[in-house]
């Protein structure tokens, strides 16, 4: 590594950009805060193993109720009804109204792709990687 991409951590960063251009670039790109917030809203939603199962139920499933959806995931209807609230507030989940019954279904291809890449993802990933758990945060 060059003196000009590295110094020790004693004294600082010598050098505030090694490639301005590239970071002009990249901030170019960069998604506006409220953007970045929902997203990592989203995610922070998938993070749950109980809500995935709910997705992935409606992945598998099409357009369920939420008995149905609670049978398949082994969870209370309680539980389910609580889930889909957040993942329609987060736009992940649609409702369709028939009658006294309410049919829950993935809002668009896109929440489809993203589980379906995420699945592949971890389908894909190195045995290693698998028990991977991230160290836990000091109090």
């Amino acid at each position: 590594m060059s003196r000009a991409s590295y110094v020790s951590a004693g004294e600082g960063c010598a050098v505030r950009m090694v490639d301005p251009d590239r970071v002009g670039t990249v901030a170019e790109a960069m998604p506006g805060a409220e953007s970045i917030e929902e997203l990592a809203g989203v995610f922070a939603l998938l993070s749950d193993p109980g809500r995935l199962r709910v997705i992935i139920a409606l992945l598998e499933g099409g357009e369920m109720c939420v008995c149905d959806i609670a049978a398949a995931c082994g969870h209370s209807e309680s539980a389910v009804s609580h889930t889909l609230r957040l993942l329609r507030a987060c736009h992940v989940v649609r409702v369709r109204r028939s009658g006294r019954m309410a049919y829950h279904r993935l809002d668009d291809a896109h929440v489809r792709m993203l589980l379906g890449l995420g699945l592949s993802h971890v389908s894909h990933a190195p045995d290693t990687a698998r028990g991977y758990r991230p160290p836990e945060q000091a109090p």
